[in-house]
């Protein structure tokens, strides 16, 4: 039985993808930073598939928890076969009004964890032969959006990147692009869902169900909607003076000053 390992599995599409796997038949690592509903999660998990989820509490914009899971992903005894590298979080204020420490923190997270954990896992998953890796980044990829658009942007083309070189080796690497999905990352981040256009919202179960049809077919870059896939494509022809316009409106509160 195969072993998948999801970051910020708690909620969302980190939960959505737990389930999905778990359903599959796959064993589960779970990690996030509250151990009470990672437990929670891991018993209901088990009960209802009939599969091992461990816990791994992690704090992945910290050192610490990055190593902490990086050595989880370097376990020969006992490797994981899928990572998926979810966790992630969102800032409301534009640009000057976010103070410079949480931006430093989500580019640790977005950024230095997605690489480090990705070195880790795709590195084991190599020298046997097989594996993948799947990181979740945004379609605000595509779109002027300050450090939280940039970080995900990163992580688009470090995964192209790295999937081209690894293309050969048995281990397949895909970006997976969402747009708005109603999970606790907006909540957390202040992105009422008034802010945003109904028909923009996306279901996670849904989501996850064509990302891994996406990956199964072997695809680096997964954006599982018609919607956002046309907005994607629109947005490399669309001058960027009106990209940034349509951006910075849609899920922010008006500009101060």
């Amino acid at each position: 039985m195969t072993t998948a390992l999801i970051t910020g599995t708690t909620a969302g599409i980190g939960a959505a993808f737990a389930g999905r796997l778990a359903a599959d038949g796959h064993n589960l690592v779970l990690v996030a930073r509250d151990e009470k509903r990672l437990r929670e999660q891991a018993a209901d998990l088990h009960d209802r598939h009939g599969v091992e989820a461990d816990v791994l509490v992690a704090d992945l914009s910290e050192d610490d928890g990055i190593a902490a899971v990086e050595a989880r992903l370097k376990d020969r005894t006992h490797p994981v076969d899928l990572l998926v590298n979810n966790a992630g979080f969102g800032n409301r204020a534009r640009y000057l009004e976010v103070p410079i420490a949480d931006e430093l923190r989500m580019l640790k997270l977005h950024c230095e964890a997605v690489l480090r954990l990705t070195s880790a896992g795709a590195g084991t998953m190599r020298d046997r032969g097989r594996g993948g890796v799947i990181n979740v980044a945004s379609v605000a990829a595509f779109f002027p959006r300050g450090t939280y658009g940039a970080s995900k942007a990163w992580v688009v083309q470090f995964t192209q990147g790295a999937a081209k070189d690894l293309a050969r080796s048995g281990v397949r690497l895909m970006a997976l692009c969402p747009g708005f999905v109603r999970t606790e990352f907006h909540a957390r981040a202040g992105i009422k869902d008034t802010s945003v256009p109904s028909w923009m919202w996306l279901d996670p179960d849904r989501l996850v169900t064509a990302a891994l049809k996406d990956f199964a077919r072997g695809k680096s870059l997964s954006i599982p909607d018609p919607r956002y896939k046309a907005m994607s494509s629109l947005a490399k022809l669309a001058p960027r003076s009106a990209l940034s316009s349509i951006s910075s409106k849609v899920g922010r509160p008006p500009a101060k000053g």
